[in-house]
């Protein structure tokens, strides 16, 4: 299964955030230091901050921080929530539906792979995802105010 690019930089956002202590960097920042569009870093944010998860305050000494409920997020919701609830495969989709899909296990089977894979990460916070050695080396990469 692959994420998403959305997905990617949701968790990824989060995490960064997860280390800032005391930094709020800008929606323009945070896309910089991770090298992605403002406007596809500026849609992830608007649905964090829909989600309760990221503060987002404009202007002077504005910027993202990370709420509590971001710190203790499970990782798997997030994921379910950006990958959206659709099968792995689409039997239906395209020019012309499988001829197998009224009788095939494949779907199910793959629905199946699917939950474990999200079951897997349920437990798993962000708080989790920064534990060291990650939070240290987050800090290292990331650009932040005076640091070039």
């Amino acid at each position: 299964m692959r994420l998403l690019r959305s997905t990617d930089l949701a968790l990824r956002l989060l995490m960064r955030l997860a280390v800032a202590e005391g930094v709020s960097p800008t929606t323009r920042e945070v896309a910089a230091d991770m090298d992605v569009p403002y406007t596809h870093a500026a849609k992830v944010v608007a649905e964090l901050q829909h989600l309760g998860l990221v503060d987002a305050r404009r202007g002077r000494g504005g910027g993202l921080t990370l709420t509590g409920k971001g710190r203790t997020a499970s990782v798997g919701a997030l994921v379910r929530t950006f990958e959206g609830d659709g099968d792995v495969v689409d039997c239906e989709g395209g020019a012309t539906p499988c001829p197998l899909h009224s009788g095939c296990r494949l779907r199910g089977a793959l629905r199946r792979a699917q939950e474990a894979f999200f079951a897997s990460l349920d437990p798993v916070t962000v708080a989790d995802m920064v534990a060291a050695p990650t939070g240290p080396l987050l800090l290292g990469i990331s650009k932040g105010p005076g640091r070039e």
